[in-house]
């Protein structure tokens, strides 16, 4: 299949901006990528670039080209990937998705495991808060906290979080505790990764929201640096209880407003996310099923709160 190499060659060429670029992203020289290029302008009888001194430019017939050349590439890679799972034992590279805190407490203990299980198996486990596309990154399955999985993958509800407004028991004694919505404006109020714009959603027992407009001097794109901030009596934070259920049940944070639940932009559920190529590969079967013993009935963090209470009951 001499002529895939030129298709992906060109496809590099126009993806690095250069034909530099593409070789050394391909691992060959400078020539043999010129060559792929111009053997598809002879074959086609047109030029697909045009060449300057600083950049190459896609014709009309090279931009034509290039979505024909994705849309094939991509079919090539979704056909290779059903044939070499056709069989039942899990084996080659699962490429597995998580955010930052969550894949770490929670994803990343699974796999030990897993691989313990199946030999031929082998994992990449990518932790970033940043969203990631499953074609081009590659990814086998990716856990998710969103309100709206992808429309073009099959997305698979893992597990339902809850979020709480929480504080340290001395922060709160120094500060007051807010009876109401309104009070949290007079509080020191941390805001994840700022993307709520700094302003909290909240929704009452009927449904009802109100925003809420909060501040802090300091804030963090990390929750666990957050839940820490908490824990040293510097603020008030919305945080998820798989993070914070163990210093909720020992009373190292307590929970306020309780009427009122977080309305966050990530929702309320995490999803196994996946491209519809995937449905039948063992190797991401096998993930699924632990994620299935991981969280169900209860996910970990429900079963230590009950633990703790037990004990202290």
């Amino acid at each position: 299949m001499k002529w895939l190499a030129s298709w992906d060659g060109f496809v590099r060429v126009v993806e690095g901006g250069s034909m530099a670029a593409a070789a050394r992203n391909l691992g060959c020289t400078r020539a043999q990528v010129s060559k792929q290029v111009g053997d598809l302008e002879r074959a086609f009888g047109v030029r697909l670039f045009e060449r300057s001194t600083r950049k190459l430019i896609l014709t009309p017939a090279g931009e034509t080209f290039l979505q024909h050349a994705l849309r094939a590439l991509e079919a090539i890679e979704t056909t290779e990937v059903a044939v070499k799972n056709l069989g039942e034992i899990p084996r080659g590279v699962l490429r597995v998705s998580a955010t930052v805190t969550f894949g770490r407490k929670f994803i990343a203990p699974l796999i030990p495991d897993i691989l313990a299980r199946y030999p031929e198996l082998e994992c990449e486990l990518i932790l970033s808060d940043e969203m990631v596309d499953l074609l081009d990154d590659n990814i086998d399955l990716s856990l998710r906290m969103t309100k709206a999985p992808p429309e073009d993958a099959v997305a698979r509800k893992v597990v339902e979080l809850r979020r709480v407004i929480c504080a340290s028991p001395a922060y709160l004694a120094r500060h007051g505790v807010p009876e109401g919505p309104q009070d949290l404006m007079h509080h020191q109020c941390f805001s994840y990764v700022l993307r709520d714009g700094r302003i909290w959603h909240l929704l009452d027992r009927q449904g009802n929201e109100v925003s809420i407009p909060v501040r802090s001097r300091l804030q963090y794109n990390s929750q666990d640096c957050i839940l820490q901030a908490v824990l040293d009596d510097h603020g008030i934070a919305i945080l998820p209880t798989y993070l914070c259920s163990e210093e909720l049940a020992t009373g190292r944070l307590q929970a306020v407003l309780a009427d009122h639940e977080p309305n966050i932009v990530f929702g309320r559920n995490v999803y196994a996310c996946y491209t519809p190529s995937r449905v039948r590969v063992p190797k991401v079967r096998v993930f699924l099923e632990a994620l299935e013993r991981q969280f169900s009935p209860l996910p970990p963090w429900e079963r230590v709160s009950l633990g703790e209470q037990a004990i202290r009951s």
